[in-house]
């Protein structure tokens, strides 16, 4: 920019210097760069154009050069690499200079060179937006350091009000980037390892960008990446000792607000709240609620403000009620939360389709949690023992082995409902009445209330029916009901991964010591009639139906 200097210009000089500096100033041909340094790589050019420009303002238009070698991909000598880095360091010394930044006193000429010096700094923190999502570019580690040090600067030196710089300027541009599904996840994860889990002050303002972006979107687009960059935030504060590492230097009355943990704990509440009222999908909700017990409920401090999220995610069905009843029962225990339906709600998942699920093994995890307390009602744990054994009825033998060690647990935990295996009948008459007529089961399969199912007056006359089961290790295993209870306790886990599959290897890989009974004749037919000639009797499918030839 030659023939630019310092002080007040009239009228005509003020448009020359906006001519001088004007945004389609081209970058400086090679002709025009000394003879040393063009016989040179471009490296050492890049060096000398920076050199020029932290010399004298005159040289300000080689910025415009260094912008055109940071925007060509160059895979061989890596010059936009080297272009990059220079400009940090020419835009972090000009914000220190206090070039970018003006003031009532400044000149008019020196405010047309400050917004044009600012408009190149915007081109160029829009060169770094593009390369950290170009999956083409392998220096996105860099960038990020790049811009997380520009936006330190920005702070620091070209703010007025410090946290208005953080919601408008580079940080909040980097942080709508990285939530794109263009953004790479690896990013993400090294933002939350190298900056959020570091500084207190990053961490605040990612929860103040997040949560600004989803009330102007709505969240439609950006709620996966979202879901991603909150996921990784795992360290969080529990004292005010916690909040001590800060990005910047604030002055004492901002730094006051930034080391409360209140203050942290609130801004991290209003995120999540705003990420739960969205309009999640199947998948984000299970997420969410995969996240409930270690990662979003130790942010609140208002733990009943869940409530109509883990309310609805129950009303889904399937295994995300489950999951909604896990988080329930967390802010429980560890929140004191009053929930009366909770175990009305968890028994209403005990249907015939509960031992035929996939998720089988998570759930029965879960309720042998949910049941471990000592504390609860004999009629409570009867209804819950009654069910299960009357849908053991219907499973498979993968489902009844780990039901029955299960039932012997509770009957050992809460030893009040063991008459329900041994119930000796009172008075003659009701023995004479049991011996000719039978007696009817008083369990309410139909009641919704597990307090009111009348299961504590009944038995457990399902396990001796499964100890005549078709399956021999399942029928052995409902014998342990019957034998006196000397275990102390039996590990689910022993017992909770049991299929179809490793149940038909175990029987493979026995060791036969006496063959099987087989059938003694080879049958000439699935349905054969007998012919008089073989010993083969007709069998049954073939007296009630007529094959045709």
């Amino acid at each position: 920019m030659p023939g630019l200097t310092d002080g007040p210009r009239k009228v005509a000089k003020r448009q020359h210097c906006e001519d001088e500096i004007s945004s389609d100033a081209q970058p400086v041909k090679p002709s025009k760069l000394p003879k040393s340094v063009g016989d040179n790589n471009n490296q050492i050019c890049i060096t000398w154009l920076e050199q020029r420009i932290l010399e004298s303002r005159r040289h300000y238009n080689h910025v415009v050069t260094l912008i055109h070698y940071a925007q060509k991909h160059d895979p061989r000598y890596h010059t936009d690499h080297a272009a990059v880095v220079a400009l940090c360091r020419v835009f972090c010394r000009l914000m220190i200079r206090g070039n970018l930044a003006k003031s009532r006193e400044t000149a008019e000429n020196e405010v047309v060179i400050i917004q044009w010096l600012k408009a190149r700094y915007l081109e160029y923190v829009d060169v770094l937006i593009l390369r950290l999502i170009n999956k083409a570019a392998d220096d996105q580690s860099i960038i990020l350091s790049l811009l997380l040090r520009l936006v330190k600067m920005e702070v620091t030196y070209l703010s007025v009000d410090e946290e208005a710089t953080w919601r408008s300027g580079t940080f909040a541009k980097l942080l709508r980037t990285l939530i794109t599904s263009e953004a790479d996840e690896s990013t993400r994860k090294q933002y939350i390892q190298d900056f959020v889990e570091k500084y207190a002050d990053i961490r605040y303002f990612t929860f103040v960008i997040l949560a600004s972006v989803l009330s102007e979107e709505g969240g439609s687009t950006s709620l996966d990446g979202i879901l991603s960059m909150l996921s990784t935030v795992k360290d969080i504060p529990k004292t005010q000792g916690d909040i001590r590492n800060f990005y910047i230097e604030y002055s004492p009355k901002k730094k006051k607000k930034l080391t409360s943990l209140a203050e942290h704990k609130k801004q991290a509440q209003e995120t999540w709240m705003t990420v739960l009222r969205s309009d999640l999908s199947k998948a984000q909700r299970k997420t969410a609620l995969g996240l409930m017990s270690h990662q979003i409920t130790p942010w609140f401090l208002k733990a009943e403000l869940l409530m109509d999220f883990l309310t609805d995610s129950f009303n889904v069905g399937g295994s995300t009620s489950l999951t909604a009843l896990s988080g329930l029962f967390s802010l429980i225990q560890e929140r004191n939360l009053d929930y009366p339906q909770f175990y009305s709600k968890l028994y209403s998942l005990l249907d015939r389709y509960t031992l035929h699920s996939k998720h089988r093994s998570q759930f029965f995890r879960l309720l042998e949690t949910f049941l471990a307390s000592t504390h609860l009602p004999a009629a409570l744990v009867a209804s819950f023992t009654k069910r299960l054994a009357r849908l053991c009825l219907y499973s498979p033998p993968s489902g009844i082995v780990f039901v029955v060690p299960w039932i012997y647990n509770l009957l050992k935990t809460h030893p009040t409902c063991t008459f329900m295996i041994h119930r000796e009948v009172q008075g003659e008459a009701n023995k004479k009445s049991l011996a000719n007529q039978g007696m009817g089961d008083p369990f309410k399969v139909e009641e919704s209330d597990p307090m009111l199912t009348s299961a504590i007056e009944s038995s457990l006359w399902e396990i001796r029916t499964l100890q005549s089961h078709y399956q021999p290790n399942t029928a052995t295993i409902a014998k342990i009901i019957s034998e006196r209870f000397t275990k102390q306790y039996y590990s689910l886990e022993d017992f909770l991964d049991h299929s179809y599959g490793n149940m038909l290897e175990a029987e493979l890989a026995k060791d036969i010591k006496k063959p099987p009974a087989v059938e003694y004749s080879i049958p000439k037919g699935i349905a054969a009639k007998d012919d008089g000639e073989s010993p083969q009797q007709d069998s049954l499918l073939g007296k009630l139906w007529k094959f045709d030839a």
